[in-house]
């Protein structure tokens, strides 16, 4: 969680939250006392045991890498936080970012992306000159995109499966696949040379980092399913460069949660009674509602949010045209006096 080499940067990390943050969108309809589709949860079951076997290691190394963050990492960061400068803060990371650069374009040529890596070449020696060694980004303020490519996703790209989802002490989750390529993206990685540097860019890493653990632990139920899930999309996500595929790894993470806990804390059936038809006061079976009662369906809900919007649209416009109709009649007495 705290160290993975795919993490690059706070323009790259940004992608990681981004990722954490709309899987925890979803953590919002996990309330729910309608039964569930028992075929629905095995076969979420059944993808979640292969992809995580080692469930029980996971979670002790995730215990063990969240007490040490609260302990020793966190105090550290906080320290960090306080006596660097926002700027400095901005160059270490932007130097740091910059040496990744090197991974991003041999990556790029391994899975065929001569353009791109062109691009990132180009990136590269800009930020290297022009940049300073990289502390200043002068080319995203040139336009030049910036793009996230390692060793992990040069060998899913050669057709290596990602293998279980594994935790590791300190540098957190990852993958058979991905742990393994991570050796070769710190041997081409020249920080990893230079002494001292590794524990800087961790410290450095952990802090920009602030935000979005302290989401992940108010916003999750469980916040080791949370992390898996989300780290596992979003290393999808980098792996197919954005596009969705219907083949690859894809559990909601509100079905994974509520698998998590629904085995500590059974959900009990309760015959709800049945409110009269027409009644006037908006219950949860009112019609007015249906996202919360009777059969209605989602698609209902969202049907109706809808209409609400374009009422409520059509009504913004014409107080708009009457306020507009008011004032031109206003400024015509005006000119008539």
């Amino acid at each position: 969680m705290f160290f993975n080499p795919c993490y690059q940067g706070k323009s790259q990390a940004g992608l990681m939250w981004a990722a954490l943050f709309s899987g925890a969108l979803s953590v919002g309809g996990c309330a729910s006392t309608e039964p569930k589709d028992l075929g629905a949860t095995n076969i979420a079951e059944s993808k979640t045991n292969s992809v995580d076997p080692y469930e029980g290691f996971n979670r002790s190394m995730y215990g063990f890498n969240m007490g040490l963050d609260k302990y020793l990492l966190k105090p550290v960061a906080d320290g960090y936080k306080f006596i660097t400068p926002d700027f400095m803060e901005t160059g270490v990371t932007n130097f740091f970012t910059n040496l990744k650069g090197i991974n991003v374009v041999l990556n790029d040529f391994l899975q065929g992306k001569v353009s791109q890596g062109a691009s990132d070449t180009g990136r590269f020696l800009t930020n290297s000159t022009i940049g300073l060694l990289g502390l200043f980004d002068v080319a995203s303020d040139l336009g030049m995109q910036s793009n996230v490519e390692d060793f992990g996703q040069t060998l899913a790209v050669w057709g290596v499966d990602q293998g279980a989802y594994l935790v590791l002490p300190i540098l957190g989750p990852t993958t058979i696949r991905d742990g393994s390529a991570s050796i070769l993206d710190r041997a081409a990685n020249p920080s990893t040379y230079l002494p001292g540097t590794g524990i800087v860019e961790g410290i450095n890493d952990r802090a920009n980092a602030e935000g979005a653990l302290n989401f992940i632990d108010e916003a999750a139920l469980d916040p080791y399913v949370f992390t898996r899930e989300s780290f596992l999309q979003y290393r999808q996500n980098l792996v197919n460069d954005g596009k969705h595929s219907a083949e690859t790894y894809d559990i909601d993470v509100d079905s994974a949660i509520e698998d998590e806990t629904s085995s500590a804390k059974p959900a009990k059936a309760v015959d709800k009674p049945k409110r009269p038809a027409g009644s006037g006061s908006l219950g949860p079976q009112s019609s007015l509602n249906p996202a919360i009662g009777g059969n209605a369906t989602k698609s209902d809900a969202f049907e109706n949010m809808s209409q609400s919007f374009e009422k409520a649209e059509a009504q913004f416009e014409q107080a708009a045209a009457k306020m507009d109709e008011f004032s031109s009649k206003k400024k015509m007495r005006r000119k008539r006096r």
